[in-house]
């Protein structure tokens, strides 16, 4: 009985004399679900349901029982919760008094109202079948609990930081793990973080605040879930007089088959939320988008396919430049999925091709940046303009323009750099200089020139345009040797590649807004005025002398193109992609 990973004897008792359970019995901890619990006072219970429902990943709720009540017929026959964990937490004004082996005891029972909480624990056998391996299990060990400094959303008297567990999951093997949990909605569902711990708050994983340590084998990725230890953390931020909770690992075993097909056969009166078919174009795809400090991001194979369509549409090349040479697949895909975590982004643009006339600007650039721009605002992104202090008073005044023709909703800050010695990026890029504390966590570039290999800076007819260019590709150099700090835009040749390679650098600005917009919808502004705001903003760019990139017209045009009908065409397109519906 004492390998029974996270099962407990009462629990495995009561499944080997029920007669229907003894054909299975022996494997009756990886078939059956199981339960975090937490009991509390009844005149807590309204809030922690309300703290439950406010925070479903890391407390899936199961049931609810009512007060007093020690069974739970939902998920459990002939069970006494007062006696089936093997080891229960007894907590008093939030502290933990003492561990015991049985809650039949407690005088205060009626008192009291029981959680069941869906466990991860659930889909280990999932990940196995699947050929994943499940280090805790192989380790023979306690699975790794982390307090983390990501708040869970309050409700009522309750208000904790999140709790993850961490698995080892061999990076080619990632994909597999997130489509199995993805299908566990009830176990927690999803990771919530894949990649470097930091990003959650977590120093060390060989220091776990529960569980063991489960060490990493060589070509694993640590990958973080909810975790319904969480409303430990609920109880000891409360302080409730008296609560009681399953001790960390020792799990509540259901009747119910651990099969997302399953749902659990609830009465009306309880608070099972109901099970709903996973659409295959939901599930999560994995993709990683920074390397130091290590980050994956998930995305659904619904916005994967929408985005690789948005890469499609942007990769034509009316002008016969050859752009296709430069295509690398999901560069798009990965631009926005590091942009969707980024916190506050500095974007530079500005390329000054058409030396012989004032000011020197093109108009491809511009408008991308400024789509961008406003599409990171609208998520709750600072965000930062770079150009050349040449530039600075022209684009200051174009800025505020564009917020008089509502293209722009308020001013957007306007910053230079100066390379005023070895350490000036540096200092740039972070507070005092500090690599660990950086000012911006992405740098974008989308039509900029970078430096060749001869220090100087060239158009693309071959002209030296160094004396109107500031050096802002050091800090995309700087910023390679930064942890936390991920860029959009590669060097190649004499010219800093845009977010991703687009037959204009404008429309790579436009697919990356359609493409930070997809999982977004309810929190971003509607784009059906997007063709309008581009058209006004170009009117902006041409009132300022700014000229036509290949033809140097001074006119509504881009690279030789013409907004109508090529330019907004192809913003139409976009937007079709972005907008057209799918399967819910």
């Amino acid at each position: 009985y004492a390998t029974l990973d996270c099962a407990t004897f009462t629990n495995f008792l009561r499944f080997i004399m029920d007669p229907k359970h003894k054909s299975d019995s022996s494997d009756a901890c990886k078939k059956r679900k199981q339960a975090n619990v937490v009991v509390l006072p009844n005149h807590l219970a309204d809030d922690f349901e309300a703290f439950c429902r406010s925070n479903p990943a890391p407390l899936p709720l199961l049931y609810r029982s009512q007060s007093g009540e020690t069974s739970c017929p939902p998920l459990a026959k002939h069970a006494d919760i007062r006696t089936d964990i093997s080891q229960y937490c007894v907590y008093e004004e939030g502290c933990l008094v003492e561990t015991v082996s049985s809650l039949a005891a407690s005088g205060l029972w009626s008192d009291m109202v029981c959680f069941y909480l869906g466990c991860s624990f659930g889909f280990e056998g999932k990940l196995k079948k699947a050929g994943v391996p499940v280090r805790n299990v192989e380790q023979g060990r306690n699975i790794s609990m982390y307090r983390t400094a990501v708040g869970c959303f309050p409700a009522g008297k309750f208000s904790c930081p999140l709790v993850v567990t961490m698995r080892p999951i061999p990076a080619a093997l990632l994909d597999a793990a997130v489509e199995v949990t993805h299908l566990n909605p009830l176990a927690h569902g999803a990771p919530v973080h894949i990649g470097d711990p930091a990003f959650l708050g977590i120093q060390d994983l060989s220091r776990p605040d529960y569980g063991e340590q489960v060490e990493l084998q060589p070509g694993d990725v640590p990958v973080f879930w909810a975790c319904g230890v969480t409303a430990i953390e609920a109880i000891l931020s409360s302080k409730p007089p008296l609560a009681f909770s399953h001790s960390p690992g020792c799990m509540f075993l259901t009747d119910i088959p651990d099969t997302p097909s399953s749902p659990l056969t609830a009465p009306s009166d309880s608070l099972e939320p109901q099970h709903t078919k996973a659409h295959p174009e939901q599930t999560p795809l994995c993709f990683q988008v920074s390397h130091n400090p290590l980050l994956y991001s998930l995305a659904s194979q619904a916005a994967v396919a929408k985005i690789r369509q948005l890469e499609t549409v942007i990769g034509e090349d009316p002008g016969e430049r050859g752009i296709r040479a430069l295509f690398v697949q999901d560069e798009l895909l990965r631009s926005c999925l590091a942009l969707s975590h980024s916190s506050s982004v500095a974007i530079t643009t500005g390329f000054p091709t058409h030396y012989m006339h004032s000011p020197p600007d093109e108009t491809d650039g511009p408008p991308g940046a400024i789509a961008m721009a406003t599409m990171l605002l609208s998520l709750g992104k600072k965000v930062t303009m770079l150009t050349d202090r040449r530039a600075v008073e022209m684009n200051q005044a174009i800025i505020d323009e564009a917020v008089r023709n509502g293209v722009l909703k308020a001013a957007i800050p306007l910053v230079t750099f100066e390379d005023s010695g070895p350490d000036a990026a540096l200092h740039f890029l972070c507070h005092h200089g500090d690599a660990s504390k950086p000012r911006y966590d992405h740098l974008v570039a989308i039509e900029r020139s970078g430096r060749a290999s001869d220090g100087n800076y060239y158009n693309m007819r071959g002209i030296n345009i160094k004396h109107l260019v500031d050096p802002i590709d050091n800090l995309f150099i700087a910023a390679m040797d930064i942890p936390g700090i991920t860029t959009t835009g590669r060097q190649h040749s004499n010219v800093l590649v845009p977010c991703c390679s687009a037959g204009v650098s404008n429309w790579g600005g436009y697919a990356v807004a359609c493409g930070l917009y997809l999982p977004h919808t309810a929190f971003t502004p509607s784009l059906c005025s997007f063709v309008h705001q581009e058209e006004s903003f170009l009117s902006t760019l041409v009132k300022f002398g700014i000229r036509s990139g290949k033809t140097a017209h001074l006119a509504m045009e881009v690279d030789g193109l013409t907004f109508h009908p090529t330019h907004s065409d192809i913003i139409s397109r976009l937007l079709e992609v972005t907008q057209r519906s799918t399967t819910p």
